[in-house]
């Protein structure tokens, strides 16, 4: 019953490797994700903790993974234990079925798997003799309480026996860093997801037009992730005219009017890993002069943003460079005067651009791994995932500001990968310049 999206070699290497950077005296706790009720009797659909999804593959609540390296029962390795829900033949008929014990062994390469109720009685054996626990807490109120206070009991008798960890490290110093690393096979569930949701824009971007709601458009993009078993990787940005400059818009229900642009920022996650596309694009599938000239410049600084994707570049590059790009086009355009370079000290460009120009991307939307590596910018490598994301917002009313500006939000963003030649954008397939996108439209 596996619906793991990798083999069970890639898992074990993952698990390999994290157990080789805590060492033989340390030891990783990793709980599952709960269901969460979304009104009265009835759940949220369930999405597994990326963490425990990245090393296990188990597509289960209410689980908990231990990695214990070196650990032997006899001369049997049981580094790799699984405690999860008992089968239950009454529950399965009601909620699906569940692997069980046997399952986690058979099915998703448990060394020994157990019954999720038997996690404490196990715990102080787990724990006890290992220096370190890696385990993040915080994240998991549920358990942390509960380990916390076998800690405290191990300490209390280790005069009679092995001793309890001396440290507790926060999981995340090695496993996000692990994550930040795409290998080659979540490259490829990565491109995937990015192909298929180019080509829901291109769906949407053929069935907007004046009269539409928001809704109705995302509706279509929405379809398109569903057939290809994804669903969204984040709450859709679905936001025409005005409604592109609210950054994080999601009541998508206003009336698509004609000669406003429409914003969509939408990804669809496929076997846990999400693509995060934006696209702004006219209504009425033609874009006004005003509209061109500042679409113009947020492509410019995306383009060039994209360029400085390169191996051992500072990952704040990115920014640095869009942020340049957009504030000289703010002043050509009338919106801010004075020299660019004061402008950006100052902070003024900030008015219209007032967020950073990408973030990690993979498992989460927002995806792990430090951004700074003491103190300075980490420089990219192979694997890592990042969006470039620039963009320009111009509120309604906006004092010294040319009206037929008033309204204007663009934002383009598309995901790249850092390779050995430079990078490569994933998300290609969904048009971006102005004449692209006016062919794309005429078309529907």
């Amino acid at each position: 019953m596996t619906t793991s999206a990798f083999t069970r070699k890639e898992y074990a290497a993952r698990r390999a490797r994290l157990m080789r950077l805590i060492g033989s005296d340390g030891i990783a706790i990793v709980p599952a994700a709960r269901e969460v009720v979304r009104s009265r009797d009835t759940h949220y659909r369930f999405r597994q903790d990326s963490d425990f999804a990245y090393l296990t593959g188990f597509p289960e609540p209410d689980a908990i993974a231990v990695l214990a390296p070196g650990r032997k029962v006899g001369a049997r390795k049981a580094e790799y234990l699984l405690f999860v829900r008992r089968r239950d033949a009454e529950r399965e008929i009601w909620d699906g079925r569940r692997a069980g014990p046997v399952g986690a062994v058979r099915d998703y390469g448990a060394d020994e798997a157990y019954p999720i109720e038997d996690f404490e009685a196990h715990l102080p054996a787990l724990l006890g003799g290992r220096k370190t626990l890696h385990y993040t807490l915080g994240e998991h109120a549920a358990y942390d309480a509960r380990i916390a206070a076998c800690v405290r009991e191990i300490r209390e008798v280790s005069r009679r026996g092995a001793a309890a960890p001396t440290d507790i490290v926060a999981l995340e110093t090695t496993l996000h860093e692990m994550r930040l690393h795409k290998s080659a096979a979540e490259l490829e569930v990565m491109a995937s997801a990015c192909a298929i949701s180019a080509e829901a824009h291109c769906i949407a971007m053929r069935t907007a037009r004046p009269g539409l709601y928001e809704w109705q458009v995302g509706a279509e993009l929405h379809h398109h992730f569903a057939r290809h078993d994804m669903e969204p990787g984040y709450g859709s940005i679905i936001g025409g005219g005005e409604n592109a400059c609210i950054l994080h818009y999601t009541e998508n229900n206003a009336l698509l009017r004609d000669g406003d642009l429409l914003l969509i920022d939408a990804g669809g996650e496929l076997r846990g890993y999400t693509a995060d596309i934006t696209r702004t694009f006219p209504v009425n599938g033609r874009f006004s002069a005003a509209q061109q000239a500042v679409y113009e410049v947020v492509l410019e600084a995306n383009r060039q943003a994209i360029r400085t994707l390169r191996v051992g570049t500072p990952s704040s590059r990115p920014h640095e460079v869009a942020t340049r790009v957009l504030t000289e086009g703010m002043v050509e355009l009338g919106l801010l005067k004075g020299k660019p370079a004061e402008l950006i000290r100052e902070g003024r460009h900030r008015q219209f651009f007032m967020h950073g120009t990408g973030h990690w991307l993979g498992m989460d939307v927002h995806d792990v791994g430090r951004y700074k590596i003491d103190g300075k910018p980490r420089p990219f490598a192979p694997g890592m995932v990042m969006t470039v994301e620039p963009g320009l917002y111009i509120a309604p009313g906006t004092k010294g500001v040319p009206e037929k500006f008033w309204g204007i939000g663009v934002r383009i963003e598309d995901d790249v990968v850092v390779t050995a030649d430079g990078p490569r954008v994933l998300t290609d397939a969904a048009p971006k310049t102005v004449r692209d996108i006016e062919r794309m439209m005429k078309r529907a």
